[in-house]
């Protein structure tokens, strides 16, 4: 089994890489590969819902985002990591969320999957809830822990200070292997998909 982890801040040596280390530490204890993707330094442009994607099965712009969602999609789990900008997640991390999920169809469904949200001060809960977002319409198995997924921290390193947070990190790290374990053996009963129907408000 492997998790993906997708990391929107832009920095070397961030605290959002450091708190995804420490969901990380717990995986592999259970045998689980990890690999960690930094993309907040990329170039990816936003969504402009062409919808090519639902043509030829994959984003159509070539800017490097396609290798990294090709990864997510054959990975077993996801984690989506965030730095806290002005309430919300980065906004790289953004364009290129709205891009992998927007393309991916049912790719991500039932995956297990995890928001970690790291901020100076505020802004966490926000964060988390626009994370999660992505994984509810995708209809992925969120990993709960025992508070909200964020942890605090300013300059590099600081989210080691914040305990409770770790233990979070921690916990997240714990339960997803557990949802991983679970699901391997369940990936032949999923439930069927509803059809879905798209309801206009001007009519």
């Amino acid at each position: 089994m492997k998790v993906v982890a997708v990391n929107g801040s832009p920095r070397t040596g961030s605290n959002t890489g450091a708190a995804i280390e420490m969901v990380f530490s717990e995986l592999r204890k259970e045998n689980i590969e990890t690999e960690l993707i930094n993309i907040g330094n990329k170039p990816f442009r936003g969504c402009t819902a062409c919808a090519a994607c639902h043509k030829i099965g994959y984003c159509a712009f070539d800017d490097g985002a396609v290798e990294i969602i090709d990864k997510m999609r054959a990975a077993d789990g996801i984690i989506i990591g965030s730095p806290v900008y002005y309430a919300g997640i980065n906004g790289t991390l953004k364009s290129f969320l709205d891009r992998a999920f927007f393309s991916s169809g049912t790719a991500f469904r039932f995956k297990p999957c995890a928001s970690v949200v790291v901020a100076r001060r505020s802004g966490v809960t926000a964060a988390i809830e626009q994370i999660n977002k992505y994984f509810q319409i995708a209809e992925m198995l969120i990993t709960p822990t025992i508070y909200w997924s964020g942890i605090h921290g300013g300059a590099p390193g600081e989210v080691s200070e914040d305990i409770e947070g770790a233990q979070m990190m921690t916990q997240i790290g714990k339960n997803m292997a557990y949802l991983l374990k679970i699901m391997e053996g369940s990936k032949a009963h999923l439930p069927d998909r509803e059809q879905k129907i798209k309801f206009s408000y001007i009519r």
